[in-house]
């Protein structure tokens, strides 16, 4: 039997989805193919509308091989499980003539624990147990969350916290959850056999397709115990996001309370001279950090050297008093102890890890209203971690709309820990970068308009002249405008004097209900605008008339004072390279190429991306980032923006 061709399949999948065919998605899925075949990696841009995940999940089911698919959002991974595997498998099987399996893996947390619903969660201020269910009064939000869990738990196939609608609060879900960490395991639970993280667990390992997230795949490369199956096909979706995943999950923390927590757990599970040493080991840390200012430390101070070794050696005695002692007056000892070791190891591996001091670590303070300070370390770059654990034993596409910046892919490959494209040598994972470009006409569908007349931003000054441009732009477009603000504060300063000015355009902020929410309301009137931050520079897709003037108040450089930016941006200097452009530029160029992105969602949509920040037409590193952006027809023209937008406000009216 002949091999079916891959253009007959990318054929048959996307007339499965009711979709079009588009050059770029062939291109991408004979690049995807080969990178297979060669056992070589790929680093693709697919602008929206190109159809990028039937672009790598035809030639991955076609292969044979078992693939892991990586994404950073559960919109991305709901979309690929529901709606792109089922129907591209169905397409693909008169072909194939066989039908791969797919599978959803998250990390334990996200899953319900019928051990902590059936037995409780073990609490920190009493001896024993505590039953949320009876402690929370019925008529509470909490209570009633509960209930809805416990209800839930019967009739859920998969235990998958996205699974229930609506949602519980988070305070409600970590009573029915557990950590990695503080999970008895299948062999010691008594619902070990019934537990739905396990039951996921078994159907990946069954899988021709593993969906899961960057966090899950950091974490499977970095702590050594494998969660995912074997797989010979990894491909990563939303691949700028995977450097700052990977980053979260290796940056430690320590703060009071967490100390405070362990305390308290371990207290009653070891001997009482154990216990004293943790606990004043605590209380000189407590010390330590009311005083903490935020900001990096470059050498850790001498109190702080002091309180983390006493953290250190005192949860190793503890740690080793758990191990070895007994208490049946526990109730449901196993748990009480599991969750005890869970919170002293963590305080152990942070503390040993700064006490050790790597160059390759940075530490800092950082002080929050609410939660008091904390004591963060991160690791300086990921990019060889990254080499080592990602590129050595498969094959590896990396695909997103924004992976070239300033016209190539070197500066996120160097991020990923891959040499310039090119490069040879005999440890050097060999990649190429291509880009399949957009069904879209930017320079047809787009404006970037820069508003060159302005005042350059001041370090938390008020920009008057901005906010009057800002005006006028949402007033020549009737509304339809997406504000995104490189902080919170700037944008609710800008939400809360626009609505005294422009009262009839609704402006609806960030942060005063849930996202998903402010989006549908976004999209459901042409008027209304939406103002927020970062995530808003990512998350949004509303194609149509809804969204048709995307403003960026400045461009999103890091802030100076961010203690791992800096320090990131000061190796690069001190390695002879240039450090605002390898990390300043980068990051902010990654997120503006996001931001334009939200523009044009579709072939008929028309608008402005209107940048109020003059840098970008007059500073030496703005054509870099223009370069970055798609590709619009360009103006610092104000009153040809005005009269444009004006236009496509008619227009739209006129269609309506």
């Amino acid at each position: 039997m002949t091999k079916p061709s891959l253009p007959d399949l990318l054929h048959a999948a996307v007339s499965a989805v009711g979709g079009t065919e588009r050059p770029g998605q062939v291109t991408m899925a004979e690049a995807v193919a080969e990178a297979i075949d060669d056992n070589s990696h790929l680093l693709v841009q697919a602008g929206t509308g190109t159809g990028k995940s039937l672009g790598y999940l035809v030639p991955a089911l076609a292969q044979g091989e078992r693939v892991v698919v990586a994404t950073a959002t559960l919109a991305l991974q709901r979309q690929l499980v529901e709606r792109d595997l089922p129907r591209t498998v169905e397409a693909l099987h008169p072909q194939l003539r066989r039908r791969p399996q797919f599978a959803m893996l998250k990390g334990r947390s996200n899953y319900l624990c019928l051990h902590r619903l059936h037995e409780g969660v073990p609490q920190d201020e009493e001896d024993g147990l505590f039953d949320p269910f009876e402690a929370a009064a019925p008529t509470s939000k909490l209570g009633q969350d509960l209930l809805r869990l416990r209800d839930w738990s019967d009739e859920t196939e998969t235990g998958d916290r996205d699974d229930l609608t609506p949602g519980v609060s988070d305070k409600a879900w970590a009573q029915v959850s557990v950590s990695s960490r503080e999970c008895l395991g299948a062999s010691k639970c008594a619902y070990g056999p019934e537990c739905f993280a396990e039951a996921a667990r078994e159907r990946a390992k069954l899988a021709d397709v593993v969906v899961t997230n960057h966090a899950l795949l950091a974490i499977d490369a970095i702590e050594g115990a494998p969660v995912l199956p074997q797989h010979e096909v990894l491909i990563v979706d939303e691949a700028h996001e995977l450097v700052s995943r990977v980053t979260g999950v290796a940056t430690g923390e320590l703060t009071p309370g967490q100390v405070n927590r362990a305390v308290r757990r371990a207290a009653k599970l070891v001997d009482e001279k154990a216990a004293d040493q943790l606990q004043t080991a605590a209380e000189g840390f407590e010390r330590v950090m009311e005083l903490a200012l935020p900001g990096r430390l470059e050498e850790i101070p001498e109190d702080l050297a002091y309180a983390l070794m006493a953290l250190r050696d005192a949860a190793r005695t503890v740690i080793t008093a758990l191990g070895n002692t007994r208490d049946r007056a526990v109730q449901d000892e196993d748990a009480v102890r599991k969750q005890a070791m869970a919170s002293v190891e963590t305080v152990h591996g942070v503390a040993e890890r700064i006490t050790q001091g790597s160059e390759y670590d940075v530490v800092w303070y950082e002080r929050h209203d609410r939660f008091g300070a904390s004591l963060r370390v991160a690791p300086l770059t990921v990019s060889g971690l990254l080499r080592e654990k990602l590129f050595t034993e498969r094959s590896v596409v990396l695909a997103s709309a924004t992976l070239k910046l300033g016209g190539d892919f070197n500066g996120v490959g160097a991020s990923l820990g891959l040499a310039p494209e090119g490069t040879t040598g005999d440890d050097l994972p060999v990649w190429k970068g291509i880009d399949v470009g957009s069904p879209f006409d930017y320079p047809k569908q787009g404006i970037l308009y820069v508003a060159k007349h302005l005042s350059p931003p001041a370090r938390d000054g008020q920009r008057s002249d901005m906010l009057d441009e800002l005006t006028e732009l949402m007033q020549a477009a009737g509304g339809r405008t997406l504000g995104l603000f490189s902080s919170m504060r700037a944008a609710q300063q800008a939400a809360e004097e626009l609505r005294t000015r422009v009262p009839e355009l609704p402006i609806l902020l960030q942060g005063e209900d849930t996202l998903g929410e402010l989006i549908k309301n976004f999209a459901a009137d042409p008027k209304t605008c939406l103002f927020g931050t970062l995530s808003l520079w990512q998350g949004v897709d509303v194609p149509g008339p809804s969204c048709q003037l995307v403003v960026m108040d400045k461009i999103p450089f890091p802030r100076p004072d961010d203690p791992l930016m800096s320090a990131r941006q000061k190796a690069v200097e001190e390695a002879g390279g240039n450090g605002f452009m390898a990390v300043a530029a980068t990051h902010a160029a990654l997120l503006m190429a996001q931001g334009a992105g939200r523009l044009v969602r579709a072939t008929g949509d028309r608008g402005v991306v209107a940048v109020l920040d003059p840098r970008l037409a007059t500073a030496r590193y703005g054509s870099y980032l223009k370069a970055s952006l798609p590709d619009f027809w360009y103006t610092t023209d104000r009153n040809q923006v005005r009269k444009s937008l004006a236009a496509i406000d008619a227009a739209s009216k006129a269609a309506g």
